[in-house]
């Protein structure tokens, strides 16, 4: 998050882009609450859509050919706002998303999360 050198920054951010209007659509509203700081709520959208994890799925979308499962590891626990937007993701795009937190594997298909949103 936050890292702006990598050669295709264009692409995953015009994917997040892609992803925010689709998603939408589908119903979902960004957990602004989440946000801690002292912003507007458009800002608080585009600094939750930026999410580590968010990136990663944006990035293995541009990256490998549909129907792919995406894995994705990270060191810390996947936030509510993520966990949602994720759930949404997978039936949007349609494709397996596997998310391997510090406490649990949540294993995105079809709009639900094997945690059965337990975590």
């Amino acid at each position: 998050m936050g890292d702006i050198s990598h050669p295709q920054l264009d692409k995953i951010y015009s994917m997040i882009r892609e992803l925010r209007t689709k998603m939408k659509l589908a119903g979902y509203k960004p957990k602004t609450d989440l946000v801690l700081h002292n912003m507007d709520e458009e800002e608080k959208e585009d600094a939750l859509s930026v999410h580590s994890e968010k990136l990663a799925i944006a990035f293995g979308l541009i990256s490998t050919s549909p129907g792919t499962t995406i894995r994705i590891v990270k060191n810390l626990r996947v936030c509510n706002d993520c966990h949602e937007a994720t759930k949404i993701i997978s039936k949007i795009v349609e494709r397996e998303i596997i998310v391997r937190d510090r406490s649990r594997f949540h294993h995105f298909k079809y709009g639900k999360c094997s945690c059965n949103d337990y975590w």
